[in-house]
């Protein structure tokens, strides 16, 4: 018998900018309408999550468990995404989003930039800084500049 190393797994990561900005706006579209699943199985099972002000965390199941809160409380949300940077296999992009807030009525909007340490295809670490208010009203850092 024979052996024969086993052959390299293809890299499923994106490798140019092309394909990085192709996965950015597949993610968006996971968005509209909410996908919880398809949205969580693009990130690994010991993915870690640093979102905005949140303590991090880490694993599918809280990765669903912030989907679904998001998801019940972000109504007709609306997500554009665009792709900045791709260095190796992290990706960065900035965002801007919509809703109507399901407890309070008030529409919302909010924006961001977000990087993605991908492994095998899958977010593996998602940081974001999240800026968020009303949509009629300048939100906290114009309230610091006052």
């Amino acid at each position: 018998m024979t052996l024969q190393a086993l052959k390299p797994a293809k890299d499923l990561n994106p490798r140019n900018a092309d394909e990085a900005r192709a996965f950015v706006k597949q993610v968006e579209q996971l968005f509209m309408p909410w996908n919880v699943d398809a949205i969580v199985e693009g990130f690994t099972d010991d993915c870690v999550v640093k979102f905005g002000s949140l303590a991090p965390f880490r694993g599918k199941d809280q990765l669903r468990q912030f989907f679904l809160a998001r998801s019940t409380r972000q109504k007709d949300y609306r997500l554009t995404k665009e792709f900045r940077a791709l260095t190796n296999e992290l990706i960065a992009n900035h965002w801007e989003g919509s809703w109507q807030d399901a407890e309070t009525g008030m529409r919302m909007v909010g924006r961001g930039v977000e990087t993605w340490l991908m492994r095998d295809g899958k977010i593996a670490v998602w940081e974001a800084a999240f800026n968020v208010s009303q949509a009629d009203r300048p939100g906290r850092v114009a309230d610091m500049l006052k």
